[in-house]
């Protein structure tokens, strides 16, 4: 079944080349010109990626994504802009992008993006079917991509998943934030490795705690991070 994908952005010549080389690629296309329209584009179109322009009539596609994921859809979401300050990109990422891709840029390296994150997303290399991770109170279901906190359901976005579900295959190893842009995004992100941190951090404000003061994924300073039990404090009697 070809997988469909929603263009969002106001410049026709954009929307066009991109539309272009996506259906070139397989894939189903529908394009619309402001960020209201996405809402409506979900219920009749069903698309499974959206690429997401930020400057956008009626709402910004910033504005856009955060709605999505406060409502926990977690359909991928490849935002675009013209924009090229990195407080920009975080700012993208900070609100529930899963990629950003800064203006002009390759059609051929958009589409590589888009098969990455569907390979991940329905193969997973490296994990096998109906793999159960139990750490303290996490449970992770590889198959059926849940995770559960003390039995309670966590609502998780697509990369967010993969970025736990790598960290529980290497339980207790020190993984360096490019070993993890390798391997949860799967391919390079010119050394930019913020964009880990930025998942991390989410990932902590779902699971954690306390996520100034985290139990699961410590921070291995001037490293990157180790996933791991939370530590059982024990009291002593008289």
């Amino acid at each position: 079944m070809q997988k469909k994908i929603l263009i969002v952005d106001d410049e026709p010549s954009i929307s066009k080349l991109i539309e272009f080389n996506l259906k070139l690629a397989g894939f189903e296309v529908l394009c619309v010109a402001d960020g209201e329209a996405v809402f409506q584009s979900l219920r009749v179109f069903r698309p499974d990626l959206i690429i997401l322009d930020l400057m956008l009539p009626k709402m910004n596609g910033i504005e856009v994504c955060r709605i999505l994921r406060n409502q926990n859809n977690a359909v991928p979401i490849i935002m675009l802009t013209a924009l090229h300050d990195i407080a920009d990109k975080i700012n993208g990422l900070d609100n529930g992008a899963d990629d950003y891709m800064t203006k002009p840029f390759s059609p051929q390296e958009l589409i590589s993006r888009i098969t990455a994150i569907f390979r991940r997303i329905d193969t997973l290399p490296g994990i096998s079917k109906d793999v159960q991770y139990q750490i303290g109170s996490l449970n992770i279901w590889a198959d059926q991509r849940q995770v559960f906190l003390n039995e309670e359901l966590i609502e998780l976005t697509p990369k967010e998943f993969e970025l736990l579900l790598f960290l529980c295959k290497h339980e207790g190893k020190v993984l360096s934030r490019q070993q993890l842009l390798h391997g949860v995004w799967d391919y390079h992100f010119l050394g930019d490795t913020r964009i880990v941190d930025v998942h991390i951090s989410h990932l902590r404000d779902k699971i954690e705690r306390n996520a100034r003061n985290p139990e699961y994924i410590t921070t291995i300073r001037n490293v990157g991070y180790k996933l791991q039990p939370p530590k059982v404090s024990t009291s002593s009697f008289a």
